[in-house]
């Protein structure tokens, strides 16, 4: 298969198209960040017992990790006027925006009953409509442009939009809720809202930001065997790495966005709290994310950047320990966290574009959608995992779940509740530590091009 050589002045972005693909994730993350106190709506709103939900989001996830595999094929063989990833984000974004509000919509009644709605309802909104979105999202910038320097700026452009519409929807959620009356049908109305907004900014992502790689020639095009494809992404170590990376930086957004509502609610007695430390944390990230880290990239590359920051993060928190039920202390580790977790959250999406450099280089296969998807797999089942984990050890601790206010926790709760927020950070930045350590493809990444190059010009794969 022939590839085209990369060209500075074709694959320049303009700075209207990197805002308007970060925008894409603003619109995810404006309910994707609603949704990270979900599993507090439903034990505390619907009454749900948390084992239920713990449950349902571990088996989802594995459904969920075999939807991402399915899309990555998907992609590869989707063929229209709009490319193969673009035209997703059309086509899904109604039905992501409908998927939303139906999970809010759970039925008062036997736990079987609910356990039945949570899982359907679930999955229509995780695995099929977010997947069959998010992941042609994704692998759509490794296809607007051949520069890494370009991904790693889209990457960067994106995880500073993102955290916008979180900061929207969970500094703004709960005071709507308590607004229009503090009840289910009150998260229903107010994620109507988010809903409707994220359909909006996905329309406008999807009309700017247009395919230009063309890796492989139309005339000469081969279909890749499923066992071909999926050999070489096993024998991919920057795969594992990046899909390492990308999943616990799932595991800490999900850790502190479930532990966080439970320990404002029941530590600080306020869980009003909560929005204050998630604008600390996620407006820490972005200003480090805006003023530091594309300069932190020009100096130390995508690798060092992030060792560092997350070196500096895990001792971070360790400084919390000398007082973890003083909420001065609990608000410093939001933003510590923010800070130092802005230079590997700024690049993650831009390890992946150069994991399909470096599987075109090694392995002779580009395959951008089964990367990306593959990546999904590992960060989906990791937060079930973590899903399950939380609430599992919840329930063990003997968490009551109460649709009334007045509910009252065992001290055995309360005090699990600090151990996780205690402990919980310092395993994740140990795994990202050790990740990071082994990851060496900065370092071969400016021979891999020139090799890719080289072949371009030669007409070779």
């Amino acid at each position: 298969m022939t590839v085209s050589a990369p060209s500075a002045s074709h694959d320049k972005l303009s700075w209207f198209t990197r805002i308007a693909y970060g925008l894409g994730d603003t619109a995810q993350n404006v309910v994707w960040g609603a949704m990270s106190i979900l599993t507090f709506f439903y034990t505390d709103y619907a009454g749900v017992d948390p084992t239920i939900v713990g449950l349902v989001m571990l088996l989802s996830r594995c459904f969920d990790g075999v939807s991402d595999v399915c899309m990555g094929f998907i992609v590869e063989h989707t063929h229209s006027r709009w490319g193969k990833a673009r035209p997703w984000i059309l086509w899904m974004s109604v039905p992501f925006a409908i998927s939303i509000v139906l999970l809010y919509l759970v039925p008062q009644g036997s736990s079987a009953l609910q356990f039945a709605y949570i899982f359907v309802t679930y999955n229509f909104c995780t695995t099929v409509c977010y997947t069959a979105m998010n992941l042609p999202y994704g692998s759509l910038s490794a296809m607007m442009t051949h520069l890494s320097k370009e991904r790693d700026m889209l990457s960067i452009t994106r995880m500073t939009l993102s955290p916008l519409g979180k900061i929207l929807s969970v500094s703004a959620t709960l005071p709507l809720i308590k607004l229009f009356g503090d009840t289910q049908w009150a998260w229903v109305e107010v994620m109507s809202i988010w809903a409707l907004l994220a359909l909006l900014l996905l329309l406008i992502c999807f009309y700017k930001c247009e395919e230009r790689v063309q890796p492989v020639a139309k005339k000469v095009a081969q279909k890749i065997p499923v066992k071909t494809a999926l050999k070489a992404l096993a024998y991919n170590r920057y795969f594992w790495m990046a899909t390492g990376l990308w999943t616990m930086q799932a595991c800490i957004a999900l850790f502190t966005g479930t532990i966080l509502p439970y320990y404002c609610k029941y530590i600080f007695l306020d869980d009003s709290l909560y929005s204050i430390l998630f604008l600390v944390e996620t407006f820490t990230t972005i200003l480090a994310t805006i003023l530091f880290c594309p300069r932190l990239l020009k100096r130390f590359g995508k690798r060092n950047m992030s060792l560092y920051g997350i070196v500096l993060a895990f001792f971070g928190h360790l400084a919390y320990l000398l007082d973890p039920y003083s909420f001065n202390w609990v608000l410093f580790s939001c933003f510590i966290r923010g800070l130092c977790f802005a230079p590997l959250n700024s690049v993650i999406f831009g390890f992946f574009g150069d994991v399909v450099d470096y599987s075109q280089w090694k392995f002779h296969i580009r395959q951008e959608g089964l990367i990306f998807s593959g990546g999904s797999v590992g960060n989906k089942i990791g937060g079930g995992i973590v899903s399950a984990l939380l609430t599992g050890l919840l329930s063990y601790a003997g968490y009551v779940s109460s649709v009334t206010a007045s509910a009252v926790q065992p001290q055995s709760a309360i005090n699990m509740i600090v151990t996780l927020y205690e402990y919980g950070p310092l395993i994740i930045w140990g795994i990202v530590i050790v990740i990071l350590w082994c990851y060496k493809l900065d370092q071969l990444y400016p021979q891999i091009m020139r090799d890719l190059v080289r072949r371009a010009e030669r007409g070779e794969d």
